[in-house]
């Protein structure tokens, strides 16, 4: 079964940097568009990042110029290197793996996230 497993998360100050990590199993990870979204207590789900098969991406306002979403498809490895983290980017990190099948189909798969909290 697929299985999207997250780590790197922690405690970390404000303007620290933290490296998230997410590995990808029982899909092609190269077909799928694969992106970090978080949610903070009280709050939606919210999207922070995604990457496409041939390594575009695209970023949130709110992290755009401090948060780097890279792939490694040999290792089936999806990145979020956040650098500069405020308190308000204190959420659970969840990895996302999206196919679009046919139109309005699409298979998605979430890993069971990571708590990154930053304090002052």
């Amino acid at each position: 079964q697929v299985q999207l497993v997250e780590s790197g998360g922690g405690l970390v100050q404000a303007g620290g940097s933290l490296r998230l990590s997410c590995v990808a199993s029982g899909l092609t990870f190269s077909r799928y568009l694969m992106g970090w979204f978080r949610q903070a207590p009280g709050k939606e789900r919210e999207f922070v990042a995604r990457i496409n098969w041939s390594g575009s991406t695209y970023y949130a306002d709110s992290v755009k110029g401090r948060f780097t979403i890279s792939r490694d498809n040999a290792k089936n490895t999806v990145y979020l290197q956040m650098n500069s983290l405020k308190p308000e980017d204190t959420a659970v990190y969840y990895c996302n793996g999206h196919l679009a099948v046919v139109a309005d189909t699409a298979l998605d798969y979430w890993g069971q996230g990571t708590q990154v909290t930053v304090s002052l």
